[in-house]
């Protein structure tokens, strides 16, 4: 997840939303708090693709479409590239993607009922041993539990 920089950062999450700001970072969770917008979204990580096309495939009228493709243009979610009378929008980057697929991760989860290691008690184990941890049937763990 580095920006050029080390991709380890020290900062703990809390540091780096102050550094950012919590606005901001809300601003772009709350642009994935409606169903045509992640429609949208799930769209583009399919690829590029045409205003009218896109309104269609995610089945919304063009005026509609637009308003919502504004609004993620605005908060760098994605991309709009003139080509002739269209507009080719994209995903702004992989960090967008990213964003989408974890979303889905997390609520397939929960709808799964599987947890995975907290993050801080990952960091801490992968530290001591740096193996992949192996269950009682001799199998690797995937990490996920039940709830």
């Amino acid at each position: 997840m580095g920006h050029g920089a080390d991709a380890r950062t020290t900062a703990t999450a809390r540091e780096r939303l102050e550094t950012v700001g919590a606005a901001d970072v809300a601003a772009t969770l709350q642009a994935l708090a409606t169903p045509s917008r992640l429609r949208i979204l799930a769209r583009l990580h399919e690829g590029p693709c045409a205003a009218t096309d896109l309104a269609e495939a995610v089945d919304m009228e063009q005026s509609a479409c637009s308003h919502q493709l504004r609004l993620l243009r605005n908060l760098g979610l994605v991309t709009g590239e003139r080509r002739g009378r269209s507009v080719i929008y994209a995903l702004h980057d992989n960090h967008v993607a990213e964003l989408l697929e974890q979303a889905l991760h997390h609520v397939e989860h929960l709808r799964l009922g599987l947890r995975d290691t907290p993050a801080t008690a990952g960091r801490a184990r992968s530290a001591t041993d740096g193996r992949q941890s192996i269950s009682a049937a001799g199998t690797a763990s995937s990490g996920h539990r039940p709830a």
